[in-house]
């Protein structure tokens, strides 16, 4: 041992022992050290004797000294010597850092050997044969896992598997090691359907959809009123995975009759989030609402109602719906829900600005204090300030806005753009768009953006220019395949090429309903009846949207089903009264439906 070695153990091992064998002056009073107070913990002395303490000091000070080697082997002969599970952790620890896989594994199944009941152990092994790319051996480590995990945990671990396998390459390798694993689980009624929606999630990180529904419904199959095989079939929905959705309702239906549970507010609050993304915003609300019924001291529902309401115009029971997110959120210690605050002193100040309350809008806007969320009010006051008729001073206030951080030149000019837009300032919304694409080149999104301003500015030339640049620059931006075969099949020009656009951006998105959309509009423009009724009626069953709900009534009136096509308009306009597509659509066939 060198000379820097002795000095630091000989202090070391003098700390650690001069409080105890040095005496006590006769004739002294007490002390701290030498009179434990009466409410002390008693004291445990510990199994580490003299060598023992010397082992391990070596060890850490070759650890320091740049010997990871000698230190991880004196650990570990330390660690099987006392049978320590913080002895061979040590040793797996300096192992890693030294980036020594093998020396780390070696640790690790020789503590899960001599400990076999140690959890900790186990999933050590685990990690490192993951991280080895080991995968074939994990299958008796993982099963060694489940087994020794308590019943009442088992679940949760076994919802843990997907993720931690999630980084592996081959994916079928990881599926098969995990199925194998959960065999004994796959059949125990308490774990059957967590074994088998993680049997499902591991067919989904192939993309395996078939697969991974069957695995849902062998969940759900199980115990009809667990939410994990929902929650899976919940992501199968958003691919368009046919029968998915069924399966949620089928959860929803059996959990409304038993004691809710979270992962049952978890579906139900998911399910929703789907609707209000597919734009089924009556079913959607019709499930908030059963949500806040069946659990009212649940925050975030109420917020998602109330964004509901006030799109509707349901005022008052918006106000009713914020009012009571509000009193939650403010006695909730989850950040997330407090954060909901900023959006419902939003929705606030637009009930007030729609009420043409203006003052109180802005009472509303004032409580918004952080940071990050200022701009958005400060949206909220361009609008107000817009609709009193104050436009100029509306853009000024977003220009003036402050540049926090880097997104927030173009989030300024995208905002003052948007302002513009819904005031239907078509040609000054173009323009702005223009600034901002001019000043973000590379944003293909502000390049998307400009095309669809050009458009409603009746630059027809501008917007085709525009989109022709963006597919050149980005291949497989489908939207801009969309937009400009659309554009053609709308103006009726040039349809075979229209046709080719849009299939071109079917095969890249084929579950997108605005898209197929599009492809049904071209096909009724070139003559295609039958086959254009067929596809917008499977665009609209997929997403109910007042600009589809125009093509497909159109369709069904010169087809001679007009009753038909009269209550698809109608639905159009509850779900938008003002969209221009069906208004225009309403009035050139003389309409009222």
């Amino acid at each position: 041992m060198n000379t820097m070695h002795r000095t630091a153990t000989l202090v070391l091992m003098g700390l650690a022992f001069g409080a105890a064998a040095q005496p006590a002056t006769p004739g002294a009073p007490p002390t701290e050290a030498t009179t434990p107070p009466a409410s002390a913990a008693p004291i445990t002395n510990s199994d580490l004797n003299a060598p023992l303490f010397y082992q391990l000091l070596i060890g850490e000070l070759n650890v320091v000294a740049g010997d990871p080697g000698t230190g991880y082997s004196l650990f570990l002969d330390a660690a099987r010597k006392q049978k320590n599970p913080e002895l061979y952790r040590r040793a797996v620890d300096v192992a890693l850092a030294a980036r020594s896989g093998d020396a780390a594994l070696t640790a690790a199944r020789a503590w899960s050997q001599e400990l076999p009941n140690s959890p900790e152990a186990n999933r050590f092994v685990l990690q490192i044969l993951l991280a080895l790319n080991r995968v074939a051996e994990t299958g008796p480590v993982l099963k060694a896992i489940l087994q020794a995990s308590p019943v009442a945990e088992r679940n949760d671990t076994i919802n843990a598997i997907p993720q931690t396998f999630s980084r592996l390459t081959d994916k079928a390798l990881a599926a098969s090691v995990v199925r194998e694993a959960l065999e004994p689980s796959l059949k125990q009624a308490f774990h059957a359907a967590a074994a088998w929606t993680t049997v499902g999630r591991m067919e989904l990180a192939q993309q395996n959809l078939p697969q991974a529904l069957a695995a849902a419904r062998e969940g759900h199959k199980a115990d009809p009123a667990s939410p994990y095989p929902a929650l899976l079939a919940l992501e199968l929905m958003e691919q368009d995975v046919d029968g998915a959705e069924a399966l949620v309702r089928q959860q929803l239906q059996a959990g409304s009759t038993s004691s809710a549970t979270s992962g049952d507010t978890a579906v139900a609050l998911s399910y929703a989030r789907i609707l209000l993304d597919l734009q089924r915003n009556a079913e959607a609300r019709t499930q908030l609402e059963a949500l806040t019924t069946r659990q009212p001291e649940q925050a975030e529902p109420w917020l998602l109602l109330a964004s509901l309401q006030v799109q509707d115009n349901s005022l008052p029971a918006a106000t009713t719906s914020l009012q009571k997110f509000m009193a939650l959120a403010r006695q909730s210690s989850d950040e997330r829900i407090s954060r909901g605050l900023t959006q419902a002193y939003l929705l606030m100040a637009q009930i007030a600005e729609k009420q043409n309350d203006f003052p109180t809008a802005n009472a509303w806007l004032d409580r918004i204090e952080n940071a990050d969320d200022i701009m958005a009010a400060q949206m909220r006051r361009a609008s107000l300030l817009a609709r009193q008729g104050q436009l100029p001073q509306a853009r000024a206030l977003l220009r003036n806005q402050p540049e926090r951080r880097p997104e927030d030149a173009r989030l300024k000019l995208a905002a003052e753009a948007n302002l513009l837009r819904d005031l239907k300032q078509y040609q000054l919304a173009y323009e702005v768009y223009t600034e901002a694409a001019a000043k973000f080149p590379e944003d293909t999104d502000l390049i998307y953006d400009q095309a669809m301003m050009a458009e409603k500015a009746g630059k027809i030339a501008d917007m085709e220019r525009l989109l022709r640049q963006l597919i050149a620059a980005k291949p497989d931006h489908h939207h801009a395949y969309n937009a400009l075969g659309y554009s053609l099949a709308e103006r009726n020009l040039r349809l075979p090429e229209a046709k080719q656009l849009i299939e071109k951006a079917v095969s890249m998105a084929p579950g997108d309903a605005y898209i197929q959309d599009s492809l049904g509009w071209v096909e009724f423009r070139m003559g295609n009846t039958a086959r254009a009724l067929q596809i917008l009626q499977a665009a609209y069953g997929k997403r109910p949207d007042p600009e589809i709900a125009a093509h497909l009534g159109e369709v069904l009136w010169v087809s001679g089903q007009r009753e038909q096509a009269l209550k698809v308009w109608r639905e159009g306009l509850l779900l938008a009264a003002d969209n221009e597509t069906l208004q225009s659509t309403l009035k050139r066939l003389q309409v009222q439906p």
